[in-house]
């Protein structure tokens, strides 16, 4: 019998999101500075007689097991390039926060992707799965790769960046998700508020920090402190508002830089060191303003299969 395939991938945060004016397809052009760090789903393929999710971990009961699972989509995407039947029986220990702006549901969807691959044979080229990846979603092809890069595009179209060293993070985790496209449609709304408008028309093409880009070269956390950007913050304030007290708390506690990560709710902190993440974490977790709070570091790998 065939070995189960065991794949772990990790959770991102995006030090820089500028986030450019609505396409006419309903999308915005992207420059998305994504970082992989230490926070990892595993996802396990195993010969089934048909399609199946199962799911473990703290926030299991809010992962769908049916197929709009994005690890199921990944799996049925994966056979139907192959002309194979997707009969895999896929369980996902979690361990990065669902719907937390951490690109948890990306990451199943990169590490099925490479599970199924080992567990079928398929031997897929690092070209067809990325390209997989971008049909799937705007984080999957990064959850794939990990490091640091750039996304261009919505995302998907991604450049590796160099990293001169391991940078600290603290996430304070909330309760409850919020919705990516929710998040858009209130960052256009408060950018038309204002007069600006929300269209390409309106608004420039986004293009990434050279400050930030030369901080994450050097490996410079204060540089990088002073670089970290998300223009969807605003929009995810203004539907979270309570998020504005945890990123108080972590900023109090030490963090050298305090964003909400990608599209919220979780709340990403940046930090001088191991020890000072410690500290962070401690006066976020004494704060009562969060769910939980994890530390990592990043850069990560990407998807790596961990099981032959």
């Amino acid at each position: 019998m065939t070995r189960p395939v065991t794949a772990r991938v990790p959770a991102k945060v995006n030090v820089q999101l500028a986030v450019g004016g609505r396409r006419p397809d309903g999308f915005h052009d992207l420059a998305n500075v994504f970082l992989a760090v230490g926070l990892h789903d595993e996802v396990t393929a195993t010969p089934a007689e048909t399609l199946r999710v199962t799911v473990e971990g703290t926030d299991a009961p809010h992962v769908p097991t049916d197929h709009t699972n994005l690890a199921a989509r990944a799996a049925v995407a994966l056979a139907a390039r192959h002309g194979i039947a997707p009969d895999v029986h896929l369980h996902i220990a979690k361990d990065i926060p669902v719907a937390g702006g951490m690109a948890g549901g990306s990451a199943d969807a990169a590490g099925a992707l490479l599970a199924c691959d080992a567990l079928w044979g398929t031997k897929t080229s690092l070209t067809e799965l990325l390209a997989l990846c971008a049909d799937l979603g705007s984080d999957v092809p990064f959850s794939l790769v990990g490091g640091a890069a750039l996304g261009r595009g919505r995302g998907e179209l991604l450049t590796p960046l160099e990293t001169g060293g391991t940078f600290h993070w603290v996430f304070a985790v909330a309760d409850g998700g919020l919705s990516t496209p929710a998040v858009y449609r209130e960052c256009d709304r408060l950018r038309e508020e204002t007069g600006a408008g929300a269209t390409v028309d309106d608004i420039p093409d986004p293009e990434p920090s050279e400050a930030l880009l030369t901080a994450l070269r050097t490996g410079d956390p204060a540089a990088l402190a002073a670089a970290v950007t998300n223009d969807l913050q605003p929009a995810a304030l203004s539907l979270r508002p309570a998020l504005a007290e945890t990123l108080r708390a972590g900023a109090e506690g030490g963090a050298l830089a305090s964003l909400v990560s990608g599209s919220g709710p979780t709340c990403a902190f940046l930090a001088k060191d191991a020890e000072a993440a410690q500290d962070v974490a401690t006066a976020l977790a004494a704060s009562g303003t969060c769910r939980t709070v994890r530390t990592a570091s990043g850069p990560a790998p990407g998807a790596t299969v961990i099981t032959p």
